[in-house]
């Protein structure tokens, strides 16, 4: 018998047009990390790294999170399919109350609501634009 072998997923890559401003909506939003060497400079220094490419590693030991820089990038339209999105990211939590303190905190961090569905009794989820327009969901999961 034979093992197969299957390669591990490492990150997911989130193309944009300022990987600094988005890292940073997403490390405040899920609470990952910097890789080492990926931190923002002091105020008022010059930020390289942040022009380019960044890291950003899961607190649980998950796949990171990557952003890499491109000049322009249309943004997804869903639910129209205009511009159809290409990727989402689904992230969950573990009630309806704590859904509700994520709304809040993905606003205030400068997401965009797309779709409210809180009050659907078998999946609460809203769907959100991030700063540079890719949507993600939050859920509500027990699993």
């Amino acid at each position: 018998m034979t093992t197969e072998s299957h390669p591990r997923m490492r990150q997911v890559v989130l193309d944009c047009t300022d990987p600094r401003g988005l890292a940073e909506f997403y490390r405040q939003l899920l609470g990952f990390a910097y890789r080492p060497g990926d931190e923002p400079p002091a105020p008022g220094e010059p930020d390289p790294r942040g022009t380019d490419w960044l890291v950003l590693r899961s607190p649980d030991g998950g796949s990171d999170l990557a952003f890499q820089y491109v000049s322009e990038l249309p943004r997804a339209t869903w639910p129209e399919h205009t511009t159809p999105q290409q990727l989402h990211l689904d992230c969950t939590v573990g009630s309806a109350e704590e859904l509700a303190v994520q709304h809040r905190r993905a606003l205030t961090l400068g997401a965009e609501l797309l779709l409210d569905r809180c009050a659907d009794p078998d999946e609460p989820l809203h769907v959100y634009a991030d700063p540079a327009g890719h949507p993600f969901c939050i859920f509500v999961s027990t699993h």
